[in-house]
């Protein structure tokens, strides 16, 4: 079983977290942040990885550094959980259309961090969440999982469909990098031999 739980405390935040790649989806979310945690429960579902996190954050500030530390913590789950890597796809891309919306999201579980980011969201605030926060929450993501991530928004009108589409792409995409290939389970897939 692919499973990790981190645990990250700052005099910012305090974030406990549990991520089971051979899951089935079922999750418990509890960041303070009611559109944060709608996020992570889709992308939960759409993966198909089990998920918990609890965070209590500095919410009196703003939601800056839960989000960020929240993204931290799920890279690092994400890469310890991974391990060696060996017999991953490596690579996944899915699009997700909402409604008005279209985003897809291609990464490759490479080793090396890169975040492209294109999306205009046109709403500031989405409850107690500052939607600017999305393109960090990835950043954080990309950086700790050692990861390349791309996600683009084709076009889109409404914030909370672009950022829902973003969430549900990634899970998918990620489910499908981090698949098992069984012809090749005990292979890295790289030219170099190492990810």
């Amino acid at each position: 079983m692919r499973l990790s739980t981190i645990e990250r405390n700052t005099k910012e935040t305090k974030i406990t977290m549990t991520l089971n790649l051979d899951g089935t989806g079922n999750c418990l979310i509890d960041t303070g942040i009611g559109f944060m945690d709608h996020m992570l429960e889709l992308f939960a579902f759409h993966s198909g990885f089990d998920l918990e996190v609890k965070c209590d954050g500095d919410l009196k500030v703003d939601s800056h550094h839960s989000v960020e530390d929240i993204g931290i913590v799920l890279g690092e789950c994400i890469k310890d959980a991974l391990g060696d890597k060996k017999g991953i796809t490596r690579y996944g891309a899915f699009t997700i259309p909402m409604d008005e919306a279209l985003v897809t999201t291609h990464l490759d579980l490479s080793g090396r961090s890169y975040l492209v980011y294109n999306a205009t969201l046109s709403t500031a605030v989405l409850g107690n969440y500052e939607t600017e926060m999305t393109k960090e929450f990835f950043k954080a993501v990309s950086d700790h999982a050692l990861m390349t991530l791309h996600i683009n928004e084709h076009y889109g009108e409404n914030t909370h469909h672009i950022i829902e589409a973003m969430f549900k792409s990634f899970g998918r995409a990620l489910k499908e990098a981090c698949a098992i290939d069984e012809k090749n389970k005990d292979k890295v897939v790289s030219s170099k031999g190492v990810l």
